[in-house]
């Protein structure tokens, strides 16, 4: 399995768990947005964080997937789509514990989440245009501000975690060794108060939230589609693959 579940505690932990970079093709992307639909109906479940094992949180989409069949674009789409509307629109709460890389996919995941939490080797990254894609940018922007996007975008550099703790986006940065601890600390504290009023107050911010998350995303998936046409997208995920520098004519 790509991903766990345990629940105790009114606690739901979601864990990444494909090695080597918890990168997941587009069955394991529909299953992962299934399941956090599921943990939202759950009564039991007042809160939900989602984690990772491995050498970071999230790679983004299966690249080797793409690279075979350029037409899984279509549900590698619809995976992303549910899975981060899957946490944005969830009605409990959604606390994200990132680690080492947070790319494409991991943004995304981060930039629909409530709460973020960050260890000290946390990068933030959106490599897209250097593979050949789009999106993500709605979510990134939720978390820091447009120029920055637009600079992290337009050149793949990554920011670490105690930038992206001074734009405001991470909550907290702790050691990885205490990283769990703390999103469950914050869990926990949550978990306590009225399942209720925790699901009124959630749907009420997210409702006053600047436009619609979910309509932004769709509009970027638009081009990334139209990004897989050109034969430069094709280019740069072939020599993603290859392991080689893009030529680009």
């Amino acid at each position: 399995m790509a991903f766990s579940v345990v629940i105790k505690a009114n606690i739901a932990e979601l864990i990444f768990s494909k090695p080597p970079v918890n990168a997941f093709d587009s069955s394991e992307w529909a299953a992962i947005a299934a399941s956090l639909v599921t943990l939202g109906q759950d009564d039991e479940v007042h809160v939900i964080v989602v984690r990772a094992e491995g050498r970071g949180f999230c790679a983004g989409v299966d690249i080797k997937e793409l690279a075979a069949d350029s037409n899984k674009i279509l549900s590698v789409n619809k995976g992303n789509y549910d899975t981060f509307a899957a946490i944005h629109r969830n009605p409990k709460p959604v606390i994200v514990a990132l680690h080492g890389f947070v790319l494409g996919g991991g943004i995304g995941i981060a930039g629909a989440a409530d709460i973020i939490v960050a260890s000290e080797c946390a990068r933030f990254g959106v490599p897209e245009v250097d593979r050949g894609a789009l999106g993500g940018g709605a979510h990134l922007q939720r978390m820091f501000p447009v120029q920055k996007v637009r600079y992290m975008y337009f050149t793949g550099e990554f920011i670490d975690a105690q930038e992206a703790y001074r734009l405001g986006a991470v909550e907290s940065v702790v050691p990885l060794a205490d990283l769990r601890d703390r999103a469950m600390a914050i869990a926990a504290s949550i978990a306590e108060k009225s399942p209720a009023m925790i699901k009124l107050a959630k749907e009420a911010l997210t409702g006053i939230e600047d436009g619609n998350l979910e309509d932004k995303y769709r509009w970027e998936q638009g081009f990334t589609l139209q990004a897989y046409k050109d034969k430069d997208s094709q280019e740069a995920r072939d020599a993603f693959v290859e392991k080689r520098d893009a030529e680009f004519n």
